[in-house]
């Protein structure tokens, strides 16, 4: 059999796959790199710029971010905005708005006057913002009618910068990664499309054999697996991973029907909530008109909008009593119950934009029913992670690194903010492993701080 070989093939064309492409090839002396990508193009799930809030987590607005973890972020969001400057893409895929976290309500402007005053020797540039400073910056906040004459009743405050990249069209940044990878070496640096992964193979000389659906066969030293919740799935059929299962989440959105907001508007999260509040933003590919979302429905597929994948759910759930156990501790909580139905509600034609306003008049009170639409086409899957063992919901993201040369990654939400970051933990573990030299220096230099 005719077999293709290279140093490392990676498995998903999507922003995380492309990010380690671009680290190997331009700051390794890798041999040899491939992406196989299920589809047509790169970046035509989660990454695409429809299928998120492209947004840059940062931490500084991230309630639900502690400030170990901000620290972690912060590193991981400059190295996306770095390397758009270093390629002049400012304003073209990644572009400036002012963004804030919102308190409403005594408890939650306390939580957020004292989180200000945790995070601002991290993040100097942050501000806090009274209602009369809101009034000029985000007036809809202020405002309980559309003749802005009513002031809401709630006493309001945020903290937030005005002067920061905040919004990247992930999409477009992953095709950006894929030709400046292309570009940063003479080596063969293959993208391979219509390459759906159906087995990998461990041979005796420790290569991995890599056979598609269409009957293509690859071989590698080094296999990554960026493939979102399939990542799980190809884990599981080598043996791999088996005390993790996948809870496919679709969040949706809502669009305005013209711009209601001038920049991003993060609410509190609510500690008891593993999925992200509600917020609003510009959305950089509907001329500027304002986006609300998510929403958060457990779907049994791996894929939105895409036919099949319900097999591979089942299979990816990994279904047992540690996953009964997992979800009924979480559908006990009365809360997490009642966010489980509304969000159902949600999806629901004929009472899902009424319910949702109700929830989105938390930021905007004038907001109406008139003013937005369900956001058809818009939106994506993450994939959260269930530990087995520990019997709990895993947040952030999941990693299966048997350490014989094979990566399989699970990265929802901040997965597109930390895709150089996480990229650059798997390049050493590449490095390592096949005895590579690694140009770390230059990649500091021009990634981070």
């Amino acid at each position: 059999m005719n077999k293709k070989h290279y140093d490392v093939v990676i498995v998903g064309g999507g922003i995380s796959g492309a990010a380690l492409f671009y680290e190997l090839a331009k700051y390794t002396d890798v041999k040899s790199i491939a992406i196989l990508e299920k589809y047509e193009a790169l970046a035509t799930l989660n990454t695409k710029g429809t299928s998120n809030s492209q947004t840059i987590h940062v931490g500084d607005i991230e309630t639900n971010y502690t400030l170990e973890k901000a620290v972690i972020t912060k590193r991981s969001a400059k190295m996306v905005e770095k390397f758009c400057l270093q390629y002049k893409l400012e304003d073209k895929l990644m572009f400036s708005h002012q963004k804030m976290a919102l308190g409403v309500g005594e408890e939650e402007v306390e939580f957020i006057t004292n989180r200000y005053n945790e995070f601002k020797e991290l993040f100097p540039y942050l501000e806090l913002w009274d209602k009369e400073d809101l009034k000029v910056l985000e007036p809809k906040l202020v405002w309980a009618d559309k003749e802005q004459t009513i002031e809401r009743p709630e006493k309001i405050v945020a903290m937030g910068a005005k002067d920061q990249y905040t919004t990247v069209d992930f999409g477009k940044m992953t095709e950006e990664l894929v030709k400046e990878g292309v570009k940063a070496s003479d080596i063969p640096s293959d993208v391979y499309f219509n390459s759906q992964v159906k087995d990998i193979i461990e041979n005796e000389d420790k290569t991995f054999d890599i056979i598609t659906e269409n009957g293509e066969v690859y071989s590698a030293n080094f296999v990554v697996v960026n493939a979102g919740a399939h990542s799980l799935f190809l884990a599981h059929r080598m043996g791999y991973g088996k005390h993790m299962g996948c809870l496919p989440m679709a969040g949706s959105f809502y669009m305005t029907s013209g711009k209601f907001l001038n920049g991003k508007v993060y609410m509190v999260q609510n500690d008891k909530l593993p999925f992200a509040a509600l917020h609003g933003d510009p959305d950089i590919l509907a001329d500027g008109k304002t986006r609300f979302g998510p929403t958060a429905l457990m779907l049994p597929k791996l894929e939105r909008f895409k036919p099949g994948t319900y097999m591979d759910f089942w299979k990816t759930l990994n279904f047992d009593g540690n996953i009964v156990k997992i979800f009924w501790d979480l559908l006990k909580d009365s809360d997490i119950r009642k966010y489980v139905f509304k969000n159902f509600l949600f999806e629901v034609p004929g009472i899902n934009k009424t319910l949702f306003v109700q929830d989105a008049k938390k930021i905007v009170p004038s907001l109406t029913t008139d003013d937005i639409e369900y956001a058809k086409g818009f939106g994506g899957i993450r994939p959260q992670v269930l530990d087995k063992d520990k019997q709990k919901l895993m947040l952030g993201e999941a990693s299966v690194n048997p350490g014989n040369g094979l990566i399989f990654n699970m990265t929802p939400s901040p997965g597109a903010t930390s895709c150089l970051g996480n990229a650059e933990r798997d390049l050493k573990v590449v490095v390592d492993f096949l005895g590579l030299n690694y140009k770390e220096e230059e990649l500091l230099n021009d990634l981070t701080e």
